[in-house]
């Protein structure tokens, strides 16, 4: 009998492993980014103001989702998905290491370049091994996506707990080198036994005219190399000077320009019949909704993170609670209530009771915004000079996941349902391309939190409040017609 694992191919404790080891990288790293950069000179930080650091953070949870569709690009055409997880993993382990080792903030930008790469490269490319285990399609395919999905928030949650621990163990480096070590026991692991995925995600050579077609691809992608290495070197030596704050809001306007042309081109030269095209409204609706959303989601590992660290009371005991910790809050919470939403969108079905794609994602909108209404009440104690318990973060991090698990999962499902079978690959291009678009934003917003001037944080707070509420409540008017231009899509 072939070896298994939980009930599955024995390839998926493979893809399981390696993920895990990968999220548990990307999370626990991410705890530490805006604290070490705004971290004091003296205590190993580089003493980065506050708008500078997060937009920084904006840009690199940016571009790894931009990164995912070059990166899947390279493992259909050149290389194949295994090869591009095998080298993704090995630059997410390097990336860590500069970080570790960086004497100046041009050497961690650096750094953070070759993560983006790394995720890139990796992120999308052992989802799709996943699939081709499953060659059958079906139940089985979802639910080994499912256990594909405990990976990557166990990892989620162990990540930052380790990196945190080590940070205050031994120094502020010590967490992003712990972070590159278990990424590179991921890719050991990974080699040891990519054995179990038989031909899944094996690249196979071109025959005939497609060699030539390659070999056109490689040169392009090796212009693409020198040009990328040459704007390294020119801003790691100085002779491009990088302002964060303006790039972050350069490439913004970036995204929404290619967000805009290309619905404009998928309403206007896509071929669309009235069905598509009615469908396609509800596509921009959806891609508003999640841009929006996680420009307020993505906080946790700005704002929300220097608000742990600076406003926190986290003694408990003789121990002081490392301030990456609170961001295990998130998938620790996911592993403990997805199954129990899974549950409840069935029940309701069953009952004609279940909310359509748009009601869901107003949903999701509402409840991002009440956590920051927790947050909006406890910056009240904080500008009247106290520190608060942990507990209001708990909850705001508690309704942030309700939210998410409203509106992601759910997102994920009806940019596919939705988009004509031609379009679906770029549609789910379109759907990354949200989630950067509103991770950018989110770096943004972080960045006009005042560390001198919280008497202002609850206001603040409370405009955050105003307009996802309000935005939710008027995708929550929306969600009827909306649904009708859906037409039988469930």
């Amino acid at each position: 009998m072939a070896a298994t694992f939980l009930g599955h191919p024995r390839g998926l404790a493979t893809l399981f492993f390696t993920e895990m080891w990968e999220r548990f990288t990307f999370y626990g790293m991410r705890a530490l980014l805006v604290l070490f950069l705004v971290g004091a000179v003296q205590t190993g930080g580089f003493g980065i103001d506050d708008r500078t650091a997060t937009a920084i953070y904006g840009l690199y949870q940016a571009a790894v989702y931009l990164a995912a569709l070059p990166g899947g690009w390279i493992a259909d055409r050149l290389i194949g998905a295994q090869r591009a997880v095998v080298a993704g993993g090995i630059a997410i382990a390097a990336g860590n290491a500069i970080l570790a080792f960086s004497t100046t903030p041009r050497d961690f930008y650096l750094g953070l370049v070759v993560i983006v790469i790394g995720v890139g490269l990796l992120k999308p490319n052992v989802s799709a091994i996943v699939g081709d285990l499953y060659p059958e399609g079906g139940a089985r395919l979802d639910s080994g996506f499912t256990v594909f999905y405990m990976g990557i928030n166990a990892g989620a949650t162990i990540g930052p707990l380790v990196t945190g621990q080590a940070q205050a163990w031994f120094g502020p480096r010590a967490g992003f080198a712990a972070a590159g070590l278990f990424m590179a026991l991921g890719v050991v692991q990974f080699l040891f036994t990519r054995h179990h995925l038989g031909g899944a995600g094996v690249y196979v050579r071109p025959q005939g005219a497609e060699v030539a077609r390659a070999a056109a691809r490689w040169r392009g992608l090796g212009i693409a190399v020198i040009a990328l290495a040459a704007l390294l070197v020119a801003i790691s030596t100085g002779a491009i000077n990088v302002d964060p704050v303006g790039l972050a809001r350069i490439t913004q306007n970036l995204i929404l320009g290619m967000a805009a042309l290309y619905f404009l081109y998928y309403f206007l030269a896509g071929g669309l019949s009235p069905q598509e095209r009615r469908r396609g409204v509800v596509l921009v609706v959806l891609f508003i909704g999640c841009a929006l959303f996680f420009s307020g989601y993505e906080q946790a590992g700005s704002s929300l993170n220097l608000f742990a660290e600076r406003y926190t009371d986290r003694t408990i005991g003789g121990f002081t609670v490392p301030s990456s910790w609170f961001q295990s809050l998130n998938p620790a919470f996911i592993i403990g209530f997805a199954p129990l939403f899974s549950w409840a969108w069935v029940a309701l079905a069953r009952r004609q009771l279940n909310p359509s794609a748009p009601a869901k994602f107003a949903l999701g909108v509402i409840l991002m915004g009440s956590g920051f209404l927790v947050m909006a009440a406890a910056a009240v104690f904080v500008a009247a000079g106290q520190k608060v318990l942990p507990t209001w973060l708990t909850i705001t991090y508690l309704l942030h996941t309700f939210g998410e698990l409203c509106l992601s999962p759910v997102g994920l499902s009806y940019f596919t349902k939705l988009a004509p079978r031609r379009f679906v690959g770029q549609m789910m291009g379109m759907w990354f391309l949200a989630i950067s678009l509103g991770n950018l934003v989110a770096g943004l917003i972080a960045g006009e939190f005042d560390a001198n001037n919280v008497a202002a944080m609850p206001g603040q707070y409370m405009h955050i409040v105003y307009f996802s509420v309000g935005l939710g409540a008027v995708l929550l008017v929306l969600a009827r017609p909306v649904k009708k231009l859906m037409g039988d899509i469930e």
